[in-house]
């Protein structure tokens, strides 16, 4: 048995793209580790697996699966990488894709240069959202570490859980250390991603992000819309920014308030293949690069 997919990335964030929207396709998180593993899988951050929209209101559905196996609910990346995916496969043909997710309702708008425009939702700052464990909403919170160390940080819902802390420089800031630290924090009681933001002026900044399931990755953009939403609300970031991450820039909108978050960026399609897939084996990996 051969398992089809392809492999995409979004600004070096990379994905397996799997289309169930023919065939289920609902692997364990055994078999989601073997996918993503880097020397026996296909190798990825995360897995994309679209389906058939199951209720109105969507032209699709897609899950989300971290390189270790867990669940998430929601990917901007990925997000994109699938719209670019529906539309090259001649899925879908309208100007707009509507993809719900485990946790939101996606509108994406791809571009005819290659990018994808993602209505992203409105941020969202309650606790009881992320989950985050504070007693009450509030612009800024100090956690303490395992350490000892205060950590004042942001904390904002994007269909998934984001802690921010601004930095003077992402290049020296210590990213593994504290995201581990925070990821496994009681404050966050189903872990959380963790950016680290450098302000360099309203209209530009610099983001790492050390994400749930995966650690730090290229990019993030959920977290790249979870960090400019804080920096808004800091009073740091003005309504538009060019957000730089170690892969690639993205460039985001929000005006505040209720109104939607969009991020605009690109997403490529690597190779199609397909993988060996035999249940009583570990497996290893053959593909056929794309013309």
């Amino acid at each position: 048995m051969a398992l089809v997919f392809t492999k995409m990335h979004g600004l070096g964030n990379d994905f397996v793209v799997i289309d169930a929207t023919r065939r289920p396709f609902h692997p364990t998180p055994a078999q989601a580790r073997r996918i993503a593993d880097r020397r026996y899988g296909a190798g990825c951050d995360q897995i994309a697996v679209i389906e058939r929209a199951s209720a109105p209101g969507a032209d699709f559905e897609y899950r989300v699966y971290n390189m270790d196996g867990s669940e998430s609910g929601m990917s901007g990346n990925g997000a994109r990488c699938v719209a670019r995916f529906l539309r090259d496969q001649g899925l879908s043909r309208g100007p707009v894709i509507r993809l719900r997710t485990r946790t939101a309702l996606v509108e994406l708008h791809p571009l005819d240069d290659g990018q994808v425009r993602v209505n992203m939702g409105t941020p969202r700052f309650e606790p009881a959202t992320l989950p985050f464990t504070a007693a009450a909403e509030a612009p800024r919170y100090t956690l303490t570490l395992d350490d000892g160390a205060p950590l004042e940080i942001g904390a904002v819902s994007m269909g998934n859980p984001h802690a921010v802390i601004e930095v003077p420089d992402t290049g020296s800031a210590p990213v593994a250390a504290i995201g581990a630290a925070l990821q496994r924090h009681p404050a966050f009681p189903q872990s959380v991603n963790v950016g680290f933001l450098q302000v360099c002026s309203p209209s530009s900044a610099r983001l790492r992000v050390y994400e749930r399931g995966a650690g730090e990755t290229l990019a993030c953009g959920s977290g790249a819309c979870g960090a400019m939403a804080v920096g808004r609300r800091w009073g740091r970031l003005g309504e538009r920014v060019d957000m730089e991450l170690r892969g690639g820039t993205l460039r985001l909108e929000w005006p505040g308030g209720d109104a939607a978050l969009w991020m605009t960026g690109p997403a490529q399609t690597v190779y199609r293949g397909e993988m060996e897939w035999d249940e009583s084996e570990r497996g290893e990996a053959t593909w056929e690069k794309q013309a």
